[in-house]
């Protein structure tokens, strides 16, 4: 310890120190640490910056507060965090001599895995900015060694673990998206819950009815459009065989013997068969439904 630290350790360790200052951005270095390494990184974003001022934009304000557990960049308006830098992620931090309003140090990315100069401007306060974080540094590697390391690596640990559980959480949803699209797709295709094979509905006319067939028989089953139709059950082809429509013994006067009538309806059918036979044998017909030696 070179001086005397401004701030008391309670500050530091159970809150934080608030700071306002202009951010000029960040950009990747080469190295973790070095003068020269932030000095070009400070050339580059200064470049920057006198551009975009060229182009009417003003450098945006931001808000630092520092910890033992690091530094956060916040809006000052909203206080939403756009930049948390791990204190024992930042391996270098300085102010510059030649121009005592800017300040900066060096972050590895949490994401990218890559080292970032933060750079920026504050008109009174860029050393003492600097100072807080060396103290801030220098309480953080006291409650190192008196955890014996353990302190530290468990957060690493706890910031690896939540880096997994919200790519989990990530996959889990993605998981649960497909399951509902499943289910849907098994509702509309009507597996059956016993053999798991999907019930065929019968073919249907333009009316969603079940085409009529005289040699069938119907029973009701659910139509395509949820209401009642039928289904169609061919009767065995033995029983239909000399049946009409009703299932009865068709009609034939011709040849229905003479008890199966009441007298007075076989004297009329008599007659109106021999009506029959004259009026073929008139025409010239060349055939007869009796032998010739019956007609005289």
């Amino acid at each position: 310890q070179f001086r005397s630290w401004m701030h008391t350790p309670e500050a530091l360790a159970k809150h934080h120190i608030t700071y306002n200052a202009k951010f000029l951005g960040s950009t990747e270095v080469d190295q973790p640490k070095g003068t020269e390494v932030v000095r070009d990184a400070v050339r580059k974003l200064k470049f920057q910056r006198h551009i975009k001022k060229s182009e009417g934009l003003k450098i945006p304000k931001v808000e630092l507060q520092i910890s033992i557990y690091g530094v956060k960049i916040l809006d000052p308006k909203t206080k939403d965090v756009q930049h948390n830098c791990q204190l024992h992620r930042i391996s270098f931090c300085a102010d510059d001599k030649t121009d005592k309003r800017i300040f900066t140090f060096i972050c590895k990315d949490l994401e990218s895995n890559k080292h970032l100069c933060y750079v920026f401007d504050s008109e009174k306060c860029a050393e003492e900015i600097t100072l807080t974080i060396g103290q801030a540094f220098d309480l953080a590697y006291r409650k190192f060694l008196e955890s014996g390391g353990k302190d530290v690596e468990t957060r690493k640990q706890i910031g690896s673990l939540q880096k997994r559980i919200q790519e989990l959480e990530s996959e889990n949803s993605e998981l649960k998206k497909q399951l509902h699209n499943l289910e849907e797709q098994l509702m509309i295709s009507q597996v059956s819950p016993a053999g798991g094979v999907s019930v065929k509905a019968p073919p249907t006319d333009i009316f969603d009815m079940v085409p009529f067939s005289p040699g069938a028989v119907l029973t009701p089953v659910p139509a395509n459009n949820g209401t009642s139709t039928a289904q169609l059950l061919a009767r065995p082809a033995k029983s239909n065989a000399g049946k009409d429509l009703f299932g009865a013994e068709p009609f034939d006067p011709f040849i229905c013997g003479a008890s199966e009538f009441p007298p007075d309806i076989q004297s009329t059918l008599d007659e109106m068969q021999e009506g029959f036979k004259m009026g073929l044998t008139l025409e010239g017909t060349v055939f007869s439904l009796e032998p010739l030696d019956d007609r005289s």
